[in-house]
């Protein structure tokens, strides 16, 4: 799943070009009469929902875009915001691209210049946003899990979808001291899962928690309130510069994600920890191995030597 860096990255690059363009026309091929859960009610998933959306958003233009926690915000000059939420697969492409009415999909245009979006693996198009520059802005999704969504502006940050996220933690009013008491509320949780938990930090997943976690020199299954006040304040740091090189990287393609031209981004040749199982350490003078572990469900990459288990 994208996390801070992906989804900063995308939003940079959504910043770039959306401002001022009115979307002229929307499409998806998934919108359904009948939804199989009660939360597609309040997504582009049920057709009610949609035929909704496409009265709000068709000829509102685009003031700006921005991210909260994991989460894509773009905010119309009619006073609604259009939420997206990439989830395990999606991301989003500016770009050209043509409609296909009897196969009902959407492919690059054939004289698209970038050769990026013309990958294999940008073609999973399942939302179209027509703009008024000629271009489209396509939400591709191989999985289909993720999620867009309407809600007024002024109500976006109260709603279901943000209400009860955590901290930003690249937030500059985020210090030290706030960082360890989100993590002290779950003080008996292991650092791992509880970095993970979108409630305590917002945006961090399974990459960024095993690399930060490795650069503080911390085991994932240690308990938080076992953690020494000086290692805290060294994951506290950690986290800072991770997700910041996550983003200078363009974000981490590993698996799905691509970003608004299409390409992949650089963090996954960057790794310490995250899927290096079996390789020795990269620490200088570690002698350690990288292993792998499963907490809570969630597979877990660390250093047998130089990240020691608070317990």
């Amino acid at each position: 799943m994208p996390e801070l860096p992906e989804v900063t990255t995308t939003v940079n690059g959504l910043q770039k070009i959306l401002p001022k363009l009115k979307v002229t026309a929307v499409w998806t091929d998934l919108a359904k009469e009948k939804v199989s859960r009660p939360d597609f009610l309040q997504s582009i998933k049920s057709l009610k929902f949609y035929k909704n959306f496409e009265k709000v958003v068709v000829g509102a233009k685009v003031l700006k875009v921005e991210r909260r926690a994991k989460n894509i915000l773009i905010h119309l000059n009619n006073g609604y915001t259009i939420l997206m939420h990439l989830k395990m697969t999606g991301h989003i492409m500016i770009g050209r691209y043509d409609y296909d009415k009897k196969l009902n999909k959407w492919h690059v245009h054939k004289e698209e210049k970038n050769e990026a979006l013309h990958d294999p693996y940008n073609r999973f198009i399942h939302f179209v946003f027509t703009l008024s520059s000629g271009k489209h802005m396509a939400f591709c999704d191989s999985r289909k899990f993720g999620k867009i969504t309407l809600e007024k502006t002024v109500d976006i940050h109260s709603s279901v979808h943000l209400k009860g996220a955590g901290p930003e933690p690249l937030d500059k009013k985020f210090s030290f001291e706030n960082f360890e008491s989100a993590l002290l509320k779950k003080k008996n949780g292991k650092i791992k899962i509880t970095l993970m938990d979108p409630k305590v930090i917002a945006g961090i997943g399974n990459i960024y928690s095993d690399e930060m976690l490795w650069l503080a020199g911390i085991h994932p299954l240690s308990s938080i309130n076992k953690i020494p006040k000086n290692k805290m304040k060294d994951l506290y740091k950690a986290m800072q510069d991770v997700l910041l090189k996550g983003i200078d990287f363009g974000g981490d393609s590993m698996s799905d994600y691509r970003n608004v031209d299409g390409k992949r981004g650089e963090f996954q040749n960057k790794h310490n920890a995250y899927r290096k199982n079996k390789e020795k350490c990269s620490k200088k003078g570690c002698s350690g191995v990288i292993i792998k572990t499963i907490t809570g469900g969630r597979s877990a990459h660390f250093c047998n030597t130089h990240q020691k288990l608070f317990n």
